[in-house]
């Protein structure tokens, strides 16, 4: 339980990162001159990434909250579990935050189409590779090694 902690924590501090810069990139954006300029929807959009930056920050904060909380309690194991599920959904909204920052920025410098369309590859490529990807893995993994299901976790 000790390693799947702090592999879940380095996971974490991967995830922190990368909503820290898109984040501030989105914090920026109101201070600049052509702000203005976007429509209802690019407004709409753009407000909708930033609560998504907010909310995925808070997820990645919470196995923080919940380690000191459960510290020296003997509820390892309910710390590891609660952490790796709220991983998965600080992840879900990380995707969520890339998928909408994109489609922002081509839909302001290209137009509405293009956002559209550059959201919808961003979603395409996520669902292959962060999300089937490691489905193949673990497949051709039991089927070539015999690995029993659970056993590398």
């Amino acid at each position: 339980m000790d390693r799947n902690w702090m592999e879940l924590i380095q996971e974490l501090r991967v995830l922190q990162t990368g909503v820290q810069i898109l984040g501030g990139f989105l914090l920026t954006l109101p201070f600049q001159a052509r702000f203005s300029q976007l429509d209802d929807w690019q407004t709409g959009l753009y407000l909708f990434n930033v609560l998504v930056a907010a909310l995925t920050t808070i997820l990645i904060v919470i196995p923080v909250s919940i380690h000191r909380r459960l510290f020296r309690r003997g509820l390892k194991v309910t710390l590891v579990s609660s952490a790796d599920t709220i991983t998965k959904l600080a992840l879900a909204g990380v995707t969520i935050l890339i998928v909408g920052s994109a489609a922002l920025v081509f839909d302001v410098t290209v137009g509405h189409t293009a956002g559209l369309v550059t959201g919808a590859f961003i979603v395409l490529v996520v669902l292959v590779f962060v999300v089937g990807m490691p489905y193949w893995i673990h497949h051709r993994a039991i089927r070539n090694n015999g690995i029993l299901k659970g056993t590398d976790q």
